[in-house]
């Protein structure tokens, strides 16, 4: 098996133009504690008031206390699957609710 260099050159080539330089960016944060329907979270700088955040497994939590260190939230579902050390992700969307008549 001989190959020239001129083949790995172009073999390189190839693979780096239909390379995807894509990359998907979350800002994420790690639960400190939870209870009673709270989790602390560390790491979530630039959530804002409001916002909607999610935890592993897809539950879902609305950011409220925002402190210097750690951000509160209400999680929306089952506390006891979440657990210290879990990482939480941004979602960018402020929790809103639909209103009308019916209600």
């Amino acid at each position: 098996m001989d190959i020239r260099a001129a083949e790995i050159s172009a073999i390189l080539k190839d693979q780096i133009e239909n390379f995807g330089n894509e990359a998907d960016v979350a800002e994420v944060g790690q639960v400190l504690s939870v209870g009673d329907g709270v989790a602390r979270i560390y790491g979530l700088d630039n959530v804002q008031a409001g916002e909607m955040v999610e935890f592993p497994g897809g539950i879902k939590g609305m950011a409220l206390n925002l402190e210097v260190d750690n951000v509160g939230v209400v999680i929306f579902g089952e506390d006891r699957g979440i657990k210290e050390g879990d990482t939480v992700k941004r979602t960018g969307a402020i929790v809103d609710v639909p209103v009308g008549k019916e209600l």
